[in-house]
């Protein structure tokens, strides 16, 4: 582990620990290291952005410069030294969390435990397999890379999700991995994250990672679209109405005590509340996981990700959650938005989650054996990754037009108008095969669609509502037009 501080700052040297338990320093400097001034002396000439940046940033008043954060020992694997003619020191372009943590080590080592920090694990899964391959191709040559890569992949998936930066010859990155503030990015150090994800550098400011601006990043679009659904809610609306008042760079920013209305992302998720400290930790108040085809426990998700977080339930999450909300609602009115909530997930469980993932399995014998090469692919996939995210999301965030039209109406229709007749299809072709096993997976998907569709969820479709049921509507009907039809 690289220690930024030890000898330029007469600190004695940094405490070895094993991975994800951090070193940090006892104080800050008294005055600025002898090597920052070399580099400000220089950059303020060529880069003087990066220097009235950091001269607005804490770390300038605290004495903290470029050489106590970008300090290289023999060894580090990114590790090079810079204008050898004249400055002749080892430094690294990368600052890393284990540096940060040299200073910050409860919020280092809390981010290292979080879905932040394993964002990383993108690389390996489906929406990866879209990027690099049917997005795609390997046309997209760097030193690094000669086989290539797909520069779908290196411009989008990775920029918000990180990867592993590839050093080269020299201490130079690899351009297909660098630049890259991806939350979950692969650090030559061995460290997983970026804090600049959200604390740009180099100002690393406060007042930025409490914008819900900095979180849009990479929380939008037609799969998560956190900051749109926020932007339609109250919080967001009271956000843009009063953001003039928030005092967005108050060390202390309580709600209820620093300011009373309008949250933002990092008040509900990482904010102090007048018993919680802040975290880095964002799934610690997090209830549900909804990025799965069927929304699950977050404890669940934390131990099929080996984070310590498995060890922490659901209640205690939501209990965390709660807090902040009573900073400016009643118990039972945080009660029942959670009732509300349950039952959104639950139906968008029960009625297309679990069915839709068994009827695509039960398909899978009569597809053709490349992902995303059959239609049924496509159609599932935007159900569950798209329109059915949409809508939990939509509900745990009081977004109600993404709820509903851009969420449950789509995944209804997806369901309906286009995953129904998409079987019934491939149970004609599968049935017309001469192969048996086709057959017989035909006839098994059969069984499992029409035991989907004579469920009581389903079998409006088949116009098999219970007489009941029509009649109880049918008055309802009356007798909205009695009352508003006028």
């Amino acid at each position: 582990m690289r220690s930024k501080w030890g000898i330029a700052l007469g600190l004695g040297a940094a405490l070895m620990l094993a991975q994800n338990v951090w070193a940090s320093v006892k104080a800050p400097p008294k005055d600025w290291s002898k090597e920052t001034k070399e580099c400000v002396k220089c950059h303020k000439k060529n880069n003087p952005g990066i220097v009235q940046q950091w001269g607005h940033s804490k770390h300038y008043r605290a004495k903290v410069g470029c050489y106590e954060c970008h300090k290289a020992d023999k060894g580090d694997p990114d590790a090079f030294i810079h204008d050898d003619k004249k400055v002749k020191k080892l430094i690294s372009i990368i600052v890393s969390p284990k540096d940060c943590a040299n200073c910050h080590e409860k919020e280092a080592k809390q981010n290292s435990e979080s879905h932040h920090a394993a964002a990383g694990k993108i690389l390996g899964s489906l929406d990866n397999l879209l990027a690099e391959v049917i997005e795609g191709n390997n046309q997209f040559l760097t030193d690094g890379f000669p086989l290539g890569n797909s520069a779908s992949a290196v411009n989008g998936c990775w920029q918000c999700h990180g990867s592993p930066v590839k050093v080269l010859e020299g201490g130079d990155l690899d351009p297909a991995t660098w630049p890259n503030s991806g939350i979950g990015r692969l650090n030559p150090d061995g460290s997983n994250g970026s804090c600049t994800a959200c604390h740009a550098r180099h100002e690393f400011s406060v007042a930025q990672a409490r914008q819900p601006e900095t979180c849009g990043k990479c929380h939008l679009g037609p799969d998560h679209p956190q900051k749109e659904i926020y932007e339609e809610s109250k919080h967001g609306i009271q956000f843009a109405t009063h953001r003039a008042q928030m005092d967005l760079t108050s060390p202390k920013w309580i709600p209820g005590e620093d300011f009373f209305t309008g949250p933002t992302c990092s008040t509900c998720h990482m904010g102090a509340t007048r018993t919680q400290g802040v975290t880095h930790d964002v799934g610690m108040r997090i209830s549900w996981n909804n990025r799965p085809p069927v929304s699950v426990r977050p404890e669940k998700a934390d131990a099929k990700m080996g984070l310590p977080g498995a060890n922490v339930n659901w209640e205690e999450r939501r209990d965390n959650m709660k807090d902040v909300c009573t900073a400016c609602h009643n118990d039972d009115w945080v009660d029942n938005f959670y009732t509300q909530y349950d039952g959104l997930v639950k139906l968008y469980n029960e009625k297309f989650g679990k069915p839709g993932l068994a009827l695509y399995k039960a398909a899978k014998p009569l597809l053709k054996p490349a992902k995303f090469s059959n239609k049924l692919d496509w159609i599932w996939f935007e159900l569950w990754h798209h329109e059915g995210r949409r809508a939990r999301h939509g509900a745990a965030m009081m977004g109600p037009d993404y709820t509903h039209w851009h969420g449950m109406y789509e995944v209804a229709q997806h369901f309906y108008i286009k995953m129904v007749p998409e079987l019934e299809h491939l149970i004609e072709q599968g049935k017309a095969s001469d192969d048996a096993r086709k057959k017989k997976a035909a006839m098994a998907l059969q069984a499992k669609l029409d035991e989907v569709l004579n469920s009581g969820n389903h079998k409006w479709y088949l116009d098999k509502m219970d007489p009941k049921e029509k009649a109880r509507r049918k008055k309802a009907a009356a007798d909205f037009k009695k009352r508003y039809g006028k």
